[in-house]
């Protein structure tokens, strides 16, 4: 994955795509994931250097305003951010459980980020928006102090109104790991 990461998420498909093809013809920018998701909405996650990917951003939020519900620009994502949201991370110290859910998928993966560089933790999955009615969540692992430290940071730099609500489980039964792995 090139540096920097972006996101855009519209209120509708029609207006998505074509954000999507805007910012695909705007920079030198690549689509790392593109797909509708629940209800109706579109997100669409770009890579490539940093101004590129600002200035596809940047084209895409001028497309239809009216539509955008939320955006990003990570110029420095923490390595990661992409696996969890592919779940393709192997977890090896299943420890204390910490969620944060969000209403939008964009400011999931900021608070995901700002998780991971603050404390000691693992991220285990981002779920962006689908079967969620359009909300997302985040589930990491690790010391329940990094946990707790990580968690209390992001959910401060979550934009006013997108968070939604947070959870640290501090011994997770075996059968419940099982069931999020």
């Amino acid at each position: 994955m090139k540096k920097a990461l972006g996101m855009i998420e519209f209120k509708t498909v029609a207006s998505g795509i074509t954000a999507t093809d805007i910012m695909l013809k705007t920079a030198d920018v690549e689509v790392v994931q593109a797909n509708p998701v629940c209800p109706g909405k579109y997100l669409a996650t770009i890579a490539g250097e940093i101004s590129a990917v600002k200035s596809a951003i940047e084209a895409a939020e001028r497309f239809n305003p009216s539509m955008l519900i939320d955006k990003f620009l990570l110029g420095n994502p923490h390595e990661s951010i992409q696996p969890a949201i592919c779940g393709a991370l192997d977890i090896k110290n299943k420890s204390a459980i910490g969620i944060i859910e969000t209403y939008t998928a964009a400011s999931c993966v900021v608070a995901a980020d700002t998780a991971a560089k603050t404390a000691l933790v693992d991220l285990v999955e981002i779920r962006l928006a689908k079967g969620m009615c359009g909300k997302s969540y985040i589930i990491l692992t690790g010391s329940v102090s990094s946990v707790t430290a990580a968690i209390d940071r992001a959910k401060a730099g979550v934009e006013d109104g997108m968070f939604l609500d947070s959870s640290i489980i501090p011994g997770p039964d075996a059968r419940l790991w099982d069931s999020i792995l």
